[in-house]
């Protein structure tokens, strides 16, 4: 069983070191993967290389709805053999030993390493650059240890990852027929009901937007990247033009402005407002009704300030924005390509 979509990026196709035991409903690997044997990818699983490798080893278990990815302009993701990850997930751009075990909703950020044996516990964000070491139980945001763990203790966990995985994640509707030109929507996305995008918009691997109620409304130049689950059960959400959100972001009734960069792994609850100019950290949650005020990095569980946004950040997030805009471009164009 081959992932239900394959595509090329920079020249680069994925490789399987033997055919996966399994691939899932909407499951997606993109560009310069190399993946070991008997790997084993849930629903809505991405795996995207596009513009550094990823190398994953033997026996490499990625839960539903769960996005390995890279830094485009600098780093690619290493993971040893046999390393369990488990639903609603990201490892970004960092490195992984053998015998590792991430459990559900958890975030692994660029330039971390964790150690052999290592178990990273559910809800957990390993921040950048972080050195986790081998033989231990992670948990919180920042990650720490809270206590020593045996190899057969990290077999347990992986099992019962492992376990359920019957469960899946349920019936998608079927993407729209006319999607504007100037705007990428991948063809594992699902979106369903007033969904509008603006040109130059991307909406990529496995998102899901559901306007159930009011609209989503998707700013130009916007991109929402891969499993990023957007519903509307109220007023409806609004995104600003040229702002990024980022994988595995669940957002529901709210507004957010423009320029502004949500990250990895963060949740909008119902009634926020976030202004233009803001940077919401990887991980950090909102609570219902906040406001966000322009110019700021915020993060936390709930959000608060950290520090202004400085003009580095700002470089960065415009920066994020340009390279997705071409990155649909290159998409809409292999996946035209895949379906002629």
């Amino acid at each position: 069983m081959n992932p239900e979509m394959t595509l090329p990026f920079g020249g680069e196709t994925p490789v399987f070191a033997s055919r996966p035991v399994w691939c899932g409903r909407d499951s997606t690997v993109i560009g310069s993967a190399r993946i070991g044997a008997q790997a084993w990818l849930g629903d809505a699983a991405v795996i995207r290389a596009d513009g550094q490798p990823v190398v994953l080893g033997d026996r490499f278990w990625l839960g539903h709805r769960s996005t390995v990815h890279i830094a485009t302009f600098d780093q690619g993701t290493i993971c040893g053999d046999r390393v369990t990850v488990g639903r609603n997930s990201v490892i970004h751009a960092c490195t992984l030993g053998s015998d590792v075990v991430v459990e559900d909703d958890v975030v692994i950020l660029d330039g971390a390493s964790v150690g052999d044996g290592a178990v990273i516990e559910a809800g957990a964000t390993v921040f950048p650059r972080a050195e986790l070491a081998g033989g231990f139980a992670y948990a919180g945001s920042p990650a720490r240890p809270v206590r020593p763990i045996e190899l057969g203790e990290v077999a347990e966990r992986a099992e019962r990852i492992r376990e359920r995985s019957a469960e899946g994640i349920g019936p998608d509707s079927d993407p729209p027929q006319d999607i504007d030109p100037d705007v990428f929507v991948a063809r594992t996305a699902r979106l369903r009901g007033r969904v509008g995008l603006g040109a130059g918009a991307s909406v990529l691997f496995c998102c899901a937007l559901e306007a159930e109620a009011g609209p989503i409304v998707v700013g130009a130049d916007t991109n929402i990247q891969d499993n990023t689950v957007i519903r509307s059960r109220g007023e409806g959400v609004v995104i600003g033009r040229d702002t990024t959100i980022a994988h595995n972001v669940r957002i529901a009734d709210c507004r957010i402005g423009a320029r502004s960069l949500i990250g990895i792994g963060a949740v909008v609850a119902p009634g926020t407002l976030i202004a233009d100019d803001v940077m919401l950290a990887a991980g950090a949650t909102t609570d219902p009704g906040q406001i966000l005020e322009s110019g700021y990095l915020w993060g936390g569980r709930p959000a608060r300030i950290l520090s202004p946004l400085d003009a580095d950040r700002r470089t960065m997030m415009l920066r994020i924005v340009e390279s997705y805009c071409q990155h649909g471009r290159d998409y809409r164009q292999a996946q035209e390509q895949l379906a002629g």
